[in-house]
C-alpha cells in the first residue's frame, strides 16, 4: 500500500475502507501527536453530520490519547470553526472529521496547527512517515467516546464580528441552504440572531443526506426558494462549512471571483486591503483579473486549493483570497476559508452600498470559457515540443491581454488540459482546437 496519505485537502476515502479503516485511523491520531512538538498536547475534534464521523471521531482520539494528548470534542461544527477554535483556545492541535462536499459514504481527516492553519506539505509528510514505521502499534482497547466542551458560542461570537449590524438590511428576507451539513448547527441561529428572516433549506441532516441535492455544489433547489419567496438573496454551504456560494434575488448564481471582486473594492475603498491584491487560483476567471485592475487590484495567482491561496496569503501579508468554487478565506477573521463569515462580508457590502447583490455581481464581466482535454502517452514538457509551443506562443500572442491560455497536465490521468479564456467563444475554441491537434500529433 502506498504510505501517501494526504491529498490536496487531508486524508479522503470511503469510511470504513483503508485509509479510513479503523486501524489507520487510530494509527493517523497517534502519528499526529507523535509529530507535535513535545509537550503536554491539547487535541480539538471537530465533525460534519455524516453518520460515520462518530465512530472516526473516537477512533482518531484513542490513538491521540494513546500517545498522551488531551482530546475535546467541539462536537458537530463547522470546519472554520475548529480552525478558530483551535487558535483561540489553547489547542495543540485541531481535527476535521469531514469530506466536505462529497457524498456521506466520504469521509475524511483535515488537521489545523495551533495557530488556526492548515498542515504544511512537510508535517504531512512527516505524519505519514510515522504512520508507515512499522516499529510501534497503538494500544488496542475500546475506542471511548470524547468528552466535549460547549464551544461553539465562542465560534459564533467570533462570526458575528463579519457583520455586527445588518442596518437597513434588518429584516430582509434571506435563504439559507444548510447542505444538511455542519452549518445546521450554527447558521439558522446566526441569521435569526441578526435579525434577518430566513427561509431554511438543507437543514435536517439524518446523516446519509448531506450534500444530497443541497448546498454550493447543488444550488438549484435554492434558487427556486429565493425566486418563488421573493428573498433578497440566498446563500448555500457546504457539508463541511468553508464555502459559499451565492444566489441573487433573480436566481443567478453568484460565484466565489464574483465575491472575491465585490469584497476587494469594498476593503480597498476602506483602506484595509493588504498590499492592494488578492489572491486566487489559475481558474479564476479573466475577467476577475481585469476588473481588479480597473480599481488598481493586482491579482496573484496560484494553483488550485484552497491551503496554496492561503500560502500566498501568508507569505505575501495580503487580506484576501479565495477560490471561484467559493471558498473565500478573509485573513481579519481566519486562514481558512469560512462560509459563515463570507456571507455577512457580503451582506455588509450589500448594506454599505445599498445595492442588491444581482447589481454588484454584473461588475465582473465572466469571460467565455473553454476547456479541452487531450489524452497524452507521456507528460513531456510542452516548451521542448516545437510545434506545439510555436501554436501556444501563437495563441499567447492573439490573446493579447484580453484573454488567458492555461496548459498543464492533471495530476491523476494521462491528460493535458487546455483551457483558454477571451471575448469570442468561436475564437477560442477555434484555437483550442488548434493546441489540442498538435498536442495528438506529438503526444497522443
Amino acid at each position: 500500500m502506498s504510505t501517501r496519505l494526504f491529498g490536496t485537502d487531508g486524508v479522503r476515502g470511503k469510511a470504513g475502507t483503508y485509509p479510513l479503516d479503523h486501524v489507520t485511523v487510530r494509527r493517523i491520531g497517534a502519528a499526529l501527536v507523535r509529530a507535535l512538538p513535545p509537550g503536554a498536547a491539547r487535541v480539538l475534534i471537530g465533525r460534519d453530520t455524516r453518520e460515520s464521523g462518530l465512530w472516526l471521531e473516537r477512533e482518531l482520539a484513542h490513538g491521540a490519547r494513546a500517545c498522551g494528548a488531551e482530546v475535546v470534542s467541539a462536537g458537530v461544527i463547522p470546519t472554520p470553526g475548529v480552525a478558530y477554535l483551535t487558535r483561540s483556545s489553547d489547542f495543540t492541535a485541531g481535527v476535521v472529521i469531514s469530506a466536505s462536499h462529497n457524498p456521506f459514504e466520504d469521509n475524511g481527516i483535515k488537521v489545523f496547527s495551533g495557530g488556526g492553519e492548515k498542515f504544511s506539505e512537510e508535517l504531512e509528510r512527516h505524519v505519514e512517515s510515522i504512520v508507515a514505521d512499522p516499529s510501534w502499534e497503538v494500544p488496542s482497547g475500546e475506542a471511548d467516546a470524547v468528552p466535549g466542551e460547549a464551544l461553539l458560542e465562542r465560534y459564533l461570537a467570533h462570526v458575528r464580528e463579519a457583520l455586527p449590524d445588518p442596518g437597513a438590511l434588518t429584516g430582509a428576507r434571506v435563504a439559507v441552504d444548510c447542505a444538511n451539513g455542519a452549518t445546521t448547527s450554527v447558521a439558522p441561529r446566526l441569521f435569526h440572531e441578526l435579525g434577518f428572516d430566513v427561509t431554511l433549506i438543507g437543514d435536517a441532516p439524518d446523516g446519509r443526506n448531506i450534500n444530497l441535492h443541497r448546498g454550493s455544489t447543488h444550488p438549484e433547489e435554492l434558487a427556486r426558494t429565493v425566486i418563488q419567496g421573493g428573498h433578497r438573496l440566498g446563500v448555500a454551504f457546504d457539508g463541511d462549512g468553508d464555502r459559499a456560494i451565492f444566489v441573487d434575488e433573480a436566481g443567478r448564481i453568484v460565484d466565489g471571483d464574483a465575491v472575491m471582486l465585490m469584497c476587494a473594492r469594498r476593503l480597498h475603498a476602506e483602506g484595509r486591503l493588504k498590499g492592494a491584491a488578492v489572491v486566487a487560483t489559475v481558474m479564476s476567471n479573466i475577467g476577475l483579473e481585469l476588473a481588479l485592475a480597473e480599481s488598481g487590484i493586482h491579482l496573484v495567482r496560484c494553483q488550485v486549493g484552497d491551503k496554496y491561496v492561503m500560502e500566498e496569503l501568508l507569505k505575501r501579508d495580503l487580506s484576501l483570497g479565495g477560490e471561484q468554487s467559493g471558498h473565500i478565506i478573509f485573513t481579519d477573521y481566519l486562514f481558512t476559508g469560512d462560509g459563515l463569515v463570507t456571507a455577512l462580508s457580503v451582506l455588509g457590502v450589500m448594506r454599505d452600498t445599498g445595492r442588491s447583490l444581482g447589481d454588484l455581481a454584473s461588475d465582473l464581466t465572466t469571460y467565455p470559457q473553454v476547456l479541452v482535454n487531450v489524452r497524452v502517452k507521456e507528460k513531456t514538457d510542452l516548451r521542448q515540443v516545437p510545434e506545439v509551443a510555436r501554436v501556444m506562443d501563437r495563441v499567447d500572442s492573439q490573446l493579447a491581454g484580453h484573454g488567458r491560455l492555461l496548459v498543464r497536465y492533471s495530476g491523476t490521468e494521462p491528460l493535458l488540459r487546455i483551457m483558454l479564456e477571451g471575448r469570442d467563444e468561436t475564437e477560442i475554441r477555434t484555437w483550442a482546437g488548434e493546441i489540442a491537434e498538435e498536442v495528438k500529433k506529438r503526444l497522443g
